[in-house]
């Protein structure tokens, strides 16, 4: 899979035309368990094929159990300087059921050891809106958080797809789902109890401190181009998005022999208006309403539904962007489909 994602590389290095890499992910699946010469030579292979900036922002999603002083000394040594750590909960019954292999031991001290290794660029996720999640819980998952005192969280609401184990468990009565009105109780206490530990909510569902905002995720949220390498991964280069296939096998297969691995879609006007919406109303950036426009004409429904979110306190229009109040970031799906074009 390593040499397979390094031809990859290879084949779209003109992929990303005169750009120069400012952030290199390693997110899906779980990239903390490449050994050292295997992150070794996917960093190598990306310094020799792109123009990459002098100091970059390389960020590596962690499993706690993977957090060890080795991993970290050599995480560091190849430039690895911001982790996001998935702790997802502090409750050893929900990371059974998540089939997470950490403890909740693991999720405690894992932060202190990267702190001791020198990594001062740390994100950690937590899940709310899981089964039996009570509001006191919640908050005291926060509070470890707060403790912890990291510079980055994302939290994201549990979504139960259909015909799912997840789902099977909902429809039996085996697990109880809170209810929408639980999930918004819960993602209010988020936004109340990090503000109150100076965490600016600078996307709907992350909060950084000063100057600790990812510059990656930005960039997805600002519309900026960017190289997916993998199976499943996505590419964007303002036009058109592109996506590998899925499958492991395949994926391997299909690159070793020449064979097409994606598939593409060229992005109508529509498309681009509607992509700009959806994430420009996510960030504490706003929508760039003059952006907006030079992409293509907005129809009327677009003005009437404005006016009609300001009305309601749900939205705000300052110095040409629109942005989200705190009842309005509730709704932010909503909102979003109804400004679509």
């Amino acid at each position: 899979m390593v040499n397979t994602i390094c031809e990859e590389l290879i084949q779209r290095r003109g992929y990303l035309v005169n750009k120069q890499i400012e952030t290199i992910y390693f997110g899906g699946g779980t990239p903390s368990l490449l050994t050292k010469d295997e992150l070794g030579k996917i960093l190598n292979t990306v310094h020799l094929n792109f123009t990459v900036v002098d100091e970059p922002e390389v960020t590596l999603e962690a499993n706690p159990d993977d957090i060890s002083f080795y991993t970290l000394g050599f995480w560091k040594e190849y430039g690895v300087n911001r982790l996001s750590i998935g702790l997802q909960s502090f409750k050893s019954e929900d990371l059974k059921w998540m089939n997470r292999a950490h403890s909740v031991d693991e999720s405690l001290s894992c932060v202190q050891l990267a702190k001791e290794a020198g990594f001062d660029q740390l994100t950690v996720d937590l899940m709310y809106g899981l089964p039996n999640l009570s509001i006191e819980d919640w908050e005291k998952h926060i509070d470890h958080v707060i403790d912890m005192d990291v510079g980055h969280v994302s939290a994201y609401c549990l979504t139960i797809e259909e015909k799912t184990v997840l789902d099977n468990w909902v429809q039996k009565g085996k697990v109880v789902a809170p209810n929408e009105d639980q999930q918004s109780d819960q993602f209010i206490t988020l936004l109340r109890k990090l503000e109150g530990a100076n965490f600016e909510q600078y996307e709907i569902s992350n909060f950084a401190k000063e100057g600790k905002q990812s510059k990656h995720n930005s960039n997805y949220w600002k519309g900026t181009w960017y190289l997916g390498v993998g199976p499943s991964a996505h590419s964007f280069n303002g036009v058109s998005r592109q996506w590998n296939i899925a499958n492991n096998r395949q994926y391997m297969k299909r690159i070793q022999t020449g064979s097409s691995f994606f598939e593409i879609e060229e992005l109508s006007i529509e498309n681009r208006i509607n992509e700009l919406i959806l994430t420009g109303l996510r960030t504490s950036y706003g929508l760039n309403l003059e952006k907006l426009v030079k992409i293509g004409r907005l129809p009327k429904e677009f003005y009437l539904n404005k006016a009609y979110f300001i009305s309601e306190g749900w939205m705000k229009d300052e110095d040409g962007y629109l942005r989200l109040t705190k009842e309005g970031k509730l709704r932010a799906d909503f909102i979003a489909s109804e400004l679509f074009v």
